[in-house]
């Protein structure tokens, strides 16, 4: 995982996280806290009738328990930078498992000895599909010099 310093990440690099199931209070929860009560999320009856068959879970709701699963580096990592081209490709339903497989795509080196990093990030389900695809990028640190400890 990003759990290094910038300049110990190399192009190509592969991670894949822990996984997590998404849960029916996972979803309550998420409505609760964004105000996102669309009736595909909340209603089993309406979901049942539509294309999905059933709830699905919130888009947002996946992306951010996907992003709390990378196990960044809190001396190496500064923030969050960004997250460019987000699709959200296939539903997720409550019950399902998914996890993030992440490569290192990009590096932009800082003269302040920080960088930015941008990753190929896909949220994963349980049969292997994907179900968000984004580039995810986080503003790092770059290793501190000897001399500076």
């Amino acid at each position: 995982m990003p759990d290094r310093y910038f300049d110990e990440i190399e192009i190509g690099q592969r991670w894949v996280t822990r996984a997590r199931t998404i849960t029916e209070a996972d979803v309550v929860n998420f409505a609760y806290l964004s105000g996102d009560w669309l009736a595909i999320h909340t209603d089993a009856e309406y979901a049942g009738k539509t294309s999905f068959g059933q709830r699905v879970a919130h888009g947002f709701l996946v992306l951010s328990t996907a992003s709390g699963m990378v196990p960044a580096s809190r001396e190496a990592v500064l923030a969050l930078y960004g997250m460019d081209r987000v699709r959200f490709i296939a539903p997720v339903f409550i019950g399902d498992t998914v996890h993030v497989e992440m490569e290192a795509e990009e590096k932009v080196d800082r003269e302040d000895g920080t960088g930015m990093v941008a990753f190929g990030f896909q949220v994963v389900n349980q049969r292997d599909e994907p179900v968000i695809v984004c580039t995810y990028k986080l503003w790092m640190k770059k290793r501190p010099s000897p001399d500076s400890e």
